[in-house]
């Protein structure tokens, strides 16, 4: 199954995916650690130990990983070991580990570099020798200068604002992007932020996503309305308006807040401005194929063009592409999810179609978990009644712990309120009476407390 979405250290929260290995103990880790490489049963399972004890934090798996850094053992598996103790020695807050991080800046691995310059800024390296050694990579363009300028910036080293400002009007993208919002934050001047927007409509999709990264770094939430408009993962967007937003603030930049958040629930290719166009219209065959490309802008013309076909004569070669490999494609099975509620006339195949939204809101694991919400809202647009027992679950964060699959349910809730129809939905008493921890859903949950009081 291929990776769907690219992401940047730290962009998408990974906590979800710590515990890979739970039948993995943390002796048998540190022995894996340990042993020599040519004496691993698996040439990944040095990697896979160094990756395991981020959930074992403490001394021993801290004192174990910085030994793999001492290694000067130069095989693949052992490399590979190198840049992974280097990331979970940040994550862990391990400060002790600056100094032998800061060497691997030295080092012809240039992946290992850039866990390096990632790693210290997470840990929020000061050395003066640490931090000249990175401006100094700044001018090798075969590193990863786009993560050495974020990382500066991110460390507040105003030494590195001139090196760093030659780099925005970089031939890549990327590199350029990082820049403009380095210097930005380092001088606090926005006066090429505005450059960022164009980059959230860049044909590449890996330099759309780095650009709702700049926009975050530059804190330019001037350029948020871009952002929700770019074709790029929900994710990504959603990210950005979380980390952007002034708290819960019910308007921001002429931007109502709870609008804004059921736009993007929804959705919809007509919010977005693709970068993509079909000169012919394409076969539906096409179509469902590109609903597994990498690509978003792509998926979503996709999805456009889908939306107005007949459910009779697509719904065979859909059902077909499921079974074979949309079931477990996360990007797929998002876009398959959108499609279910986008068209109306499925008819014989209506139960079928039901059973996938459900099926798919009920799925617990992490790489589905946007397409908890679409199914949500796909069954509420299919079959109202059949959803209606499933939102006093979905709704009570003690036994829904994803934030957006509790909103979802919320506008369930609402889509039943403004239908005269409430009191076939369970649950609303407790939607009365119980905030939520997370503001979003709080402050989507009090404004149909107002709608309630006028029913």
């Amino acid at each position: 199954m291929r990776r769907r979405e690219p992401e940047e250290k730290g962009l998408v929260n990974a906590n979800r995916f710590n515990n890979i290995h739970p039948g993995l103990s943390h002796e048998e880790a540190l022995r894996l650690l340990a042993l020599p490489v040519d004496e691993l049963d698996a040439s990944s399972d040095r990697y896979m130990a160094a990756a395991h004890m981020l959930n074992f934090p403490g001394e021993r798996s801290e004192q174990a990983l910085l030994k793999i850094l001492e290694d000067e053992d130069d095989a693949q598996p052992a490399r590979l070991a190198k840049r992974k103790a280097v990331e979970v020695l940040a994550r862990l807050g391990c400060k002790d580990a600056v100094v032998s991080i800061g060497r691997c800046l030295l080092s012809e691995d240039h992946y290992l570099v850039e866990n390096a310059a990632w790693a210290l800024e997470q840990l929020g390296c000061q050395d003066p020798l640490i931090l000249s050694q990175m401006i100094l990579l700044l001018s090798d363009i075969s590193q990863n200068r786009r993560v050495l300028a974020q990382s500066l910036a991110g460390l507040g080293a105003q030494q590195a604002l001139a090196m760093i400002a030659t780099l925005q009007d970089d031939e890549s993208p990327g590199v350029r992007g990082a820049a403009l919002a380095a210097v930005a934050t380092l001088n606090g001047s926005n006066e090429r932020i505005s450059e960022l927007a164009d980059h959230l409509f860049l044909p590449n999709q890996m330099d759309r996503q780095s650009a709702v990264q700049d926009v975050i770094n530059a804190g330019a939430i001037e350029l948020l309305p871009d952002v929700l408009s770019s074709p790029v993962s929900p994710v990504f967007r959603m990210r950005a308006l979380r980390l952007l937003w002034p708290g819960v603030e019910p308007l921001c930049n002429g931007l109502p807040l709870l609008d804004t958040l059921d736009r993007l629930f929804w959705d919809r290719p007509g919010d977005l401005q693709l970068v993509h166009h079909y000169d012919d219209s394409p076969d539906d065959s096409f179509l469902i194929n590109e609903l597994f490309g990498t690509d978003f802008s792509r998926c979503y013309l996709a999805l456009q063009q889908l939306s107005t076909a007949s459910a009779g004569i697509i719904w065979p070669f859909l059902e077909q592409r499921w079974l074979e490999e949309g079931h477990n494609d996360y990007g797929a099975h998002y876009f398959f999810m959108r499609l279910f509620g986008m068209i109306e006339d499925w008819e014989s195949c209506l139960g079928k179609v039901e059973d996938l939204c459900e099926s798919a809101i009920h799925n617990r694991r992490p790489q589905f978990q946007k397409s908890r919400p679409a199914g949500i809202l796909s069954l509420m647009k299919l079959n109202r009644e059949r959803l209606a027992p499933l939102l006093e679950t979905l709704v009570d964060p003690e036994q829904e712990s994803s934030w957006e699959s509790r909103y979802a349910a919320l506008m369930a809730y609402e889509s039943f309120l403004r239908n005269g129809d409430i009191s076939k939905a369970s649950g609303i008493t407790a939607v009365r009476n119980r905030t939520d921890p997370d503001p979003y859903v709080d402050a989507k949950r009090q404004r149909l407390q107002v709608l309630l009081t006028d029913f």
